[in-house]
């Protein structure tokens, strides 16, 4: 059990947060007091796990199946070239105790499906979706739907990115509900036809970019503060400089 209060090895660590008056030491505890469940321990899942670490989130669930590989390091930057071939979750895990050790860290080394997605997402309190194909995307968010979970969700191609915070359950400012994944996505593509970042090639520090967005949408619903990428789709085009926002509501 993490208990909120804060020590004063914490009150020093997060003290530039502490002196906001937007976080203050009611939102730092709100912060570790927090559970947050990312999907997918690669190119997005790196900066979220970092950052969010960082920030003081008392507990971090990784979900990845997968092992680390050298083409990984371009990107993934949680991950030295020495854990080349081990398991991500378990070098992600080594990564964290070094930049906060007063973050736990729940292992899930499997993939993410329909079946075990409602039970995972059930013991958290926000998911992070940095997963790289579509069957998982919507089988985290009908999981996060059903569930009710917020869910910050993003994805990546060559130079491009975009970022969105999903709450289906709630209602907006005008009084209609929010809109789900599958309202901007209705139905996933025909295979083949968004080739994958070993096929098209990804720019790693995009991936940065992106999921340091993601880690702040997370921050913001923890603490309250701002206003979140409900109903609103941020674009971001790395080679032009350029961010836009596309504004979608529910069928």
């Amino acid at each position: 059990m993490i208990t909120t209060t804060l020590t004063d090895e914490e009150l020093e660590r997060y003290a530039r947060h502490i002196v906001l008056p937007e976080i203050g030491g009611a939102g730092q505890q709100r912060l570790k007091r927090a559970r947050v469940l990312v999907i997918g321990a690669g190119g997005l899942g790196a900066p979220v796990l970092e950052y969010l670490a960082a920030a003081g989130v008392g507990t971090l669930g990784i979900v990845d199946d997968d092992s680390v590989s050298l083409s990984n390091l371009q990107r993934q930057v949680i991950y030295g070239t020495d854990a080349v071939g081990m398991a991500k979750t378990d070098s992600a895990k080594t990564a964290i105790a070094r930049i906060n050790p007063n973050v736990a860290v729940e292992l899930h080394n499997l993939r993410l499906t329909a079946d075990n997605a409602p039970d995972l997402v059930a013991r958290y309190d926000i998911v992070v979706d940095g997963s790289d194909n579509f069957e998982t995307r919507y089988a985290v968010a009908d999981a996060c739907a059903a569930g009710k979970r917020p869910l910050v969700h993003a994805a990546v191609g060559r130079f491009d990115g975009s970022v969105t915070v999903l709450k289906p359950f709630e209602t907006g400012t005008d009084g209609n509900p929010n809109p789900n994944y599958r309202d901007l996505f209705p139905d996933p593509p025909p295979a083949g036809l968004v080739p994958s970042c070993a096929v098209a090639g990804v720019l790693g520090v995009l991936t940065g970019v992106i999921g340091t967005l993601q880690a702040m949408e997370t921050i913001k619903l923890i603490a309250g503060i701002g206003e979140p990428l409900v109903g609103r789709l941020l674009l971001y085009d790395a080679l032009t400089a350029r961010f836009d926002t596309i504004r979608y509501k529910r069928n």
